[in-house]
């Protein structure tokens, strides 16, 4: 699937076009690839760390994934240039979050071209539930401190809220095997 994300209103970018998801289901989990067009010395990029689990990586530019069942429980995962990720698990909207531990560490990759395209590519072993909704999300921050907001969809009102349930806005096919 190749998906374009909304900036959303209240915080627009200055130095990034668009941010584009493909998103395909690996034979165990996905893979998802985050392309932002922009003019890269304009991007701030973390630095790249030693793989590990982080908190706070919303707080500069991240790449993120929602996914929710057929209950109100959702599963977040965060995606860091810096090669750091994060994954959470709420019982309802912001509700109970609580670590998640996971089979496998993601695996990010970050490439960039000279003329403004970086590309992450996260691959994680988690097999959505059949019919799962499906948040896709990103922080881009700019290095004179401006950030913009992307979604698939945002929910009413003046900021950006990825964990709404408006922002749940795909509905995952099952697995071709299922």
């Amino acid at each position: 699937m190749d998906l374009f994300l909304e900036p959303h209103p209240a915080a627009p970018p200055r130095a990034v076009k668009f941010v584009n998801v493909q998103l395909c289901r690996a034979p165990r989990g996905l893979e998802l690839l985050y392309v932002v067009e922009g003019d890269p010395a304009r991007l701030h990029v973390p630095t790249r760390q030693e793989p590990c689990r982080a908190d706070g990586l919303w707080e500069t530019t991240c790449f993120e994934l929602f996914v929710r069942g057929a209950s109100e429980a959702y599963r977040e995962f965060n995606f860091s240039p810096s090669g750091q990720w994060a994954a959470y698990a709420f019982a309802g909207y912001r509700a109970e979050r609580e670590l998640l531990e996971l089979e496998a560490p993601p695996t990010i990759s970050v490439f960039s071209e000279p003329w403004g395209i970086s590309l992450l590519l996260a691959s994680l072993a988690v097999e959505p539930e059949a019919n799962a909704r499906i948040g896709l999300s990103a922080i881009i921050e700019e290095t004179d401190g401006t950030k913009s907001y992307w979604a698939l969809a945002h929910p009413s009102g003046d900021r950006p809220d990825f964990h709404d349930p408006a922002c749940f806005a795909l509905e995952l096919p099952p697995a071709p095997d299922a």
